[in-house]
């Protein structure tokens, strides 16, 4: 389910040398003030760059992943002992814990069966409060993002913090009716070290997101195809970003 990225202390390292603060970091922080929402859970949090920032602007940030190699780069950061680490993933949520859920990073991509995608779903409602807040990314399968997903197509070197260089490319194969994408990444570090990490992306479409998010007891508010809040399929970044609204039991 999870990539080396997040398990290998050496990989770790690397990604999150690759992944600053971006627009898309922007994006969820903007989203989280739109509503008053003391009680935050970041799942899947990955080395903790949202959860501290969200955990600085005053809310109550609870921030779960089942790497513990990334737990412990998240805990040496400033301003991590203003979050609450868990090593565990969507099983260990507390029923009617949290005012909004945060899925980021395409993590959504990971949890690759239906049976998987629905537990989760479920298990984040019962999290949430009525009315509570599901906001979640993953890439557009209509753009066919694995299209370029080579060597040639994203060879690229990633600078650590000591100066050091590795070198980082991608493959990705898709399945035969493209759901899926098996995908290995490749990190070559200057001693010759090569590591790889490999996992399974599931792709879905927008109609198969409000399906299972209805299933699930949620109600889609806004569903965008960028971060600066295009329609789906209007924008170059090929994303499929929703924000869900638990609905009440009946």
């Amino acid at each position: 389910m999870w990539h080396g990225e997040y398990r290998d202390p050496r990989l770790v390292e690397v990604h999150d040398a690759e992944h600053p603060w971006g627009w898309e970091d922007d994006f969820f922080m903007r989203v989280l003030a739109d509503r008053m929402t003391p009680r935050v859970l970041d799942l899947g949090c990955g080395t903790g760059r949202l959860a501290i920032a969200m955990a600085a602007a005053g809310h109550e940030v609870t921030a779960v992943d089942p790497a513990r190699a990334s737990l412990d780069a998240a805990r040496r950061k400033p301003g991590a002992a203003r979050v609450r680490w868990i090593e565990g993933s969507y099983e260990t949520l507390a029923p009617r814990s949290f005012d909004v859920a945060f899925l980021t990073g395409h993590v959504t991509e990971l949890l690759v069966s239906d049976e998987e995608w629905s537990r989760a779903l479920h298990a984040l409602r019962d999290a949430l409060t009525v009315d509570g807040r599901l906001i979640m990314d993953g890439r557009d399968p209509v753009s066919r993002p694995w299209q370029g997903w080579d060597r040639a197509g994203t060879e690229r070197a990633i600078v650590l913090a000591d100066g050091s260089a590795v070198v980082a490319w991608t493959e990705g194969v898709p399945s035969p009716d493209e759901s899926t994408v098996s995908v290995v990444h490749h990190y070559l570090f200057p001693d010759g070290l090569e590591l790889t990490s490999t996992a399974v992306h599931r792709f879905r479409d927008e109609a198969t997101l409000r399906d299972s998010l209805r299933a699930a007891g949620f109600r889609v508010d806004q569903l965008y195809g960028g971060w600066s809040r295009e329609p789906a399929g209007l924008s170059d970044d090929g994303e499929l970003i929703v924000i869900a609204i638990a609905e009440p039991r009946i």
